[in-house]
């Protein structure tokens, strides 16, 4: 299990990629921690998700 955003997800083995995109999150408007470390979006297809991971997705919202 993986937490995501504070939910316990069945996520194991899933790619930055594949959760934004199971969440229909589009990358470019986020940014997301996995155990406290920011994850360059060069490395979201690339990095694996593992039973206890958290991770956050931060969206960015204008304001003013």
């Amino acid at each position: 299990m993986v937490k995501i955003n504070g939910e316990l997800l069945d996520k194991d083995g899933k790619t930055v990629s594949e959760i934004l995109s199971d969440m229909e999150i589009n990358s470019q408007h986020v940014a997301v921690e996995l155990n406290e470390m920011i994850v360059p979006k060069a490395e979201y297809s690339k990095t694996v998700l593992k039973g206890g991971d958290t991770v956050e997705v931060v969206r960015f919202v204008g304001g003013g």
